[in-house]
């Protein structure tokens, strides 16, 4: 049984055609009309209308000729732009006579939908448009001309691009063969392919009309795709806000498609989430989260306003976990992450330290913040931590594993005890913070990235630093090996490798084999050493923020860093030679 079982159904009749129309939720509250694409159903959306419905009046149609919906009679000309109107503005009449609706289509309902946005006889009948991995038919015939007018290199290698993932519809205009494909071979086997390509769940989609979709489908591109790339309209501008969201993993559309939307759609906000094409079933959380918190905004006036702050677009609304927050690089890495919009959850063992963390984050632009008081190594501490996040806020999108301490002094003056207890923090403080929220994260099925504080020491060898270099070389193979581990379930781990960087944990770490005096110079003296070298730990947060953007791997921070991660690949020997000199402390 689906979603769409417990849906409340009903017939549109437009144009010879009677469209499958299913309602969820409370019909006072904002319509949300989801559109699905090529070669889908409405059955598609399921997981995203389920999260939806809780908030708003939900609304999914089969396009005519897809799903339970009939298709017209001949079908050449049957699917034009014009008809396809026809049909939104009479579901909208439909479900929601008196307010506007909120539109939100994927492929080819979004590529519809464009047309539903921009064209005169729609304006007040839609509220505001979602768009996901289908352009605008006018927008792409002007960003074509374009390039074809001015050939500079960049631009032809973007015309090519796109003309390479563009293949499948040139095979769609050929006649006849798409139908005996669909019909074939190919519709017996594209469960399977979505499954194992795009990592759709196995499941109830799609649905057993999928052959028959896909053959009509075919003139959805034949009625539409080449005469409107060869006149495309020139008064295509959006009359409603519009929140465009881009999987940077889509097989079939370049993210340089939407250079220079804002001139045909002056209010709008980008998003853009690391996944591949078929988002509405791969990662329905995170699109739910953004339809909900963009159609509230323009029912509240706001015209779907975003954070502004770098990378909105890309970490808007997700959940961001750091541990050691309440300092140094993790109060900076929060800060970041709340600039940038998301969520964030500021985790220490200091509960003053971490409540004012979270405090600053909802002042610098997290829609939300909280703190939590925890000591990292204590394992049932943190598995308290991770069942009460998940149950209060959510599963963490971005987990920062930073909290560390830090311990010098020679190999044979650290105790057993000094051993246990940098390693409790450093190492199995992250290996609680993966096993937990990685295997939440894991779970969900739908990515997430984990960025695990390492240090220059991981890959630096030194006499002084025995027990603190074991611990952060250990946490940089654990990233290597969690990375690939979980690479195929769409969760980037990344490892953060610092040098000298300006914060407090000089003035915290423990000298092993010297009385409280020595100790004490030693912390002053290490401590003016990193001021001097004033590295700030917001240049950090930048590049944990850059790690997850890009999904690398090992991220040496600092030049010294940087330059001992090449010397330790390209020049180990000297590396060695190097940690035999004895740190002027």
């Amino acid at each position: 049984m689906t979603v769409l079982d417990g849906a409340r159904e009903r017939w549109v009749h437009m144009g010879g055609v009677e469209l499958c129309v299913a309602e969820l939720g409370d019909p006072r509250r904002p319509t949300v009309v989801l559109v699905h694409g090529y070669p889908d159903s409405k059955e598609v959306w399921s997981e995203v209308a389920a999260r939806l419905a809780g908030r708003f009046h939900v609304v999914l149609y089969d396009v005519r000729g897809h799903g339970r919906s009939t298709a017209p009679s001949p079908l050449r000309g049957g699917f034009t732009l014009e008809k396809l109107t026809d049909d939104f503005l009479a579901v909208a009449d439909a479900v929601s006579p008196d307010r506007p609706v909120h539109l939100v289509g994927h492929d080819w309902g979004s590529v519809q939908s464009w047309e539903f946005v921009t064209v005169k006889r729609t304006e007040g009948r839609v509220a505001s448009f979602t768009s996901m991995s289908g352009p605008s038919l006018d927008h792409f015939g002007h960003w074509i001309n374009k390039r074809l007018r001015r050939p500079t290199p960049r631009r032809v290698g973007q015309l090519l691009g796109q003309g390479a993932k563009s293949w499948y519809v040139y095979l769609l205009h050929t006649p006849v063969l798409p139908e005996l494909a669909w019909r074939g071979p190919l519709g017996k086997r594209w469960p399977g392919i979505l499954e194992r390509v795009e990592k759709v769940p196995g499941g109830d989609y799609p649905t057993a009309s999928l052959p028959s979709d896909a053959a009509h489908g075919a003139w959805l591109y034949r009625d539409n795709v080449r005469p409107r790339l060869r006149r495309p309209r020139a008064d295509a501008y959006a009359h409603a806000p519009v929140q465009l969201i881009t999987p940077l993993g889509d097989a079939f559309l370049s993210e340089r498609l939407y250079d220079g939307l804002e001139l045909w759609a002056p209010r709008l906000t980008r998003r853009t989430l690391p996944a591949k094409h078929w988002v509405p079933c791969t990662r329905p959380d995170r699109l739910a989260d953004w339809i909900t918190d963009f159609v509230t905004a323009t029912e509240d006036g706001r015209s779907g306003a975003a954070a502004k702050g770098k990378y909105a677009d890309r970490f808007g609304g997700q959940l961001v976990l750091v541990t050691g927050a309440g300092n140094g690089i993790g109060r900076a890495t929060a800060f970041a992450f709340a600039e940038a919009g998301a969520r964030v959850v500021a985790v220490d063992r200091d509960a003053e330290a971490a409540t004012r963390t979270a405090e600053l984050c909802r002042l610098i632009g997290a829609p939300a913040a909280w703190a939590e008081t925890v000591d990292v190594s204590d394992a049932q501490a943190m598995e308290k931590l991770a069942a009460r996040a998940a149950a209060e806020y959510g599963v963490v999108d971005v987990l920062v594993n930073n909290a560390g301490i830090g311990l010098s002094g020679s190999f044979f003056d650290t105790t057993p005890q000094d051993w246990q207890k940098v390693l409790d923090v450093n190492l199995w403080g992250v290996i609680h913070g993966c096993r937990l929220f990685g295997r939440q994260m894991a779970e969900r099925g739908q990515g997430g990235h984990i960025v695990n504080t390492a240090s220059a020491a991981a890959f630096q060898p030194s006499r002084a630093l025995p027990a603190y270099a074991t611990s952060k070389a250990a946490v940089l193979m654990l990233s290597e090996c969690l990375r690939a581990e979980l690479a195929g379930r769409g969760i980037g781990v990344t490892a953060i490798c610092p040098g000298l960087v300006n914060t407090n944990i000089t003035a915290t770490a423990h000298f092993v084999g010297v009385d409280a005096t020595e100790k004490k110079r030693r912390q002053q003296r290490t401590s003016r050493l990193y001021k001097r070298r004033n590295y700030p730990p917001e240049k950090v947060a930048d590049a944990v923020l850059e790690a997850v953007v890009h999904n690398r791997a090992v991220v040496p921070v600092t030049p010294e860093a940087r330059g001992a991660h090449l010397m330790s690949r390209f020049a180990p020997r000297l590396l060695r030679r190097l940690a035999r000199v004895k740190p002027p402390l």
